[in-house]
């Protein structure tokens, strides 16, 4: 007993890698002599697998068995060595996949893919912001950036990574140079916007570095706070307080005008703002506002430019980016339409 103890023992110890390869070594030599020894009890290669791994994960059907003495003593050895052999391999397996389940909840984690959103800080408005990602695109994958002992959000596209965001190496394993956009919320937590703005700014500094043509938009508490940031290839800002005032002193003046806002800005209610891509035929914005208008959507915007209406007959601009107002049955068709 004491023998098979430190066997086992010696097991545990083992180097992963060479506990799978004698594993599968002892798994297919087993199959294979038990078929050339007993061939009419176990016809097959298949059947002979069939009975090794049965034996080996403690199972037994019975369906199979060995009935000579060569047969017998194979059997013995793999009672012997195999099943012990084979528990170590599934609790290796086991364990590895705790660790591995314990990490991505800590956050300890190297992100290698590409095309995902990064969010930066952790808020009710990040969780906003994911949601609406995955509303708009359910197959995103998204890497959360914070300092939070525990992840706060995780499934199989979300990951967590714990750290300080304005640590290179931090954002280096988030593989942030290979990201679609980087989102930088404004961490609620500090005392006064002077802070949470410094903060902001120097996470952009640290993006700057490691992946300056990353598409990166930043959240700023106050929009005087945005000329600081000219160094920083910030893409976009939203200015918080700003948007807020703005939108509630309209809803003071305009009952209900907040609810045309939420339907712009949310994919999950109502007509949304998409992006058409422009087409051969539409030379002039007054082609493509009646194009799109019979198929259902209008033309609102190119980039930041609200004026279409007033500049219907001037000409498409190979550089522009037109954006309508519809539903997403609408903007798929369209989108086929131009395909």
């Amino acid at each position: 007993m004491i023998f098979f103890r430190k066997l086992f023992l010696q097991m545990v110890k083992v180097n992963n890698a060479v506990l799978f390869i004698t594993s599968a070594l002892l798994i297919i030599l087993s199959t294979i002599l038990i078929v050339l020894v007993e061939k009419d009890t176990f016809p097959t290669l298949f059947d002979g697998f069939w009975w090794v791994m049965t034996t080996v994960t403690t199972v037994g059907y019975g369906d199979f068995y060995p009935v000579s003495v060569a047969g017998r003593s194979i059997a013995i050895v793999l009672y012997v060595l195999g099943i012990g052999l084979i528990g170590v391999v599934i609790g290796k397996i086991i364990d590895g996949l705790a660790v591995f389940r314990k990490k991505r909840l800590e956050g300890d984690i190297v992100y290698k893919e590409n095309g995902h959103f990064i969010i930066i800080g952790w808020s009710q408005k990040s969780h906003f912001a994911i949601k609406e990602i995955l509303e708009t695109n359910k197959e995103c994958e998204i890497v959360i950036i914070d300092q939070m002992k525990e992840a706060p959000m995780l499934s199989e596209n979300i990951h967590y990574i714990r750290g300080d965001a304005s640590d290179v190496e931090t954002l280096e394993k988030s593989n942030i140079s290979q990201a679609r956009a980087v989102l930088i919320f404004a961490n609620d937590r500090l005392e006064s916007e002077q802070m949470i703005d410094g903060q902001t700014l120097l996470i952009a500094s640290s993006i700057e570095t490691v992946a300056p043509n990353v598409h990166t938009i930043a959240e700023v508490m106050e929009e005087k706070h945005i000329k600081n940031f000219k160094h920083a290839q910030i893409d976009e800002f939203i200015v918080s307080n700003e948007t807020i005032s703005s939108l509630a002193v309209r809803s003071a003046f305009r009952k209900g005008v907040s609810g045309i806002y939420s339907q712009l800005l949310k994919r999950s209610v109502g007509e949304d703002l998409f992006y058409i891509p422009t087409r051969p035929d539409w030379k002039t914005y007054r082609d493509a506002f009646q194009s799109l208008l019979d198929e259902g959507a209008t033309l609102i915007a190119d980039r930041n430019d609200l004026a279409i209406n007033r500049k219907l007959s001037e000409p498409i601009d190979d550089d522009s980016e037109l954006y309508a107002v519809c539903d997403r049955d609408t903007y798929e068709k369209i989108v086929n339409k131009g395909e």
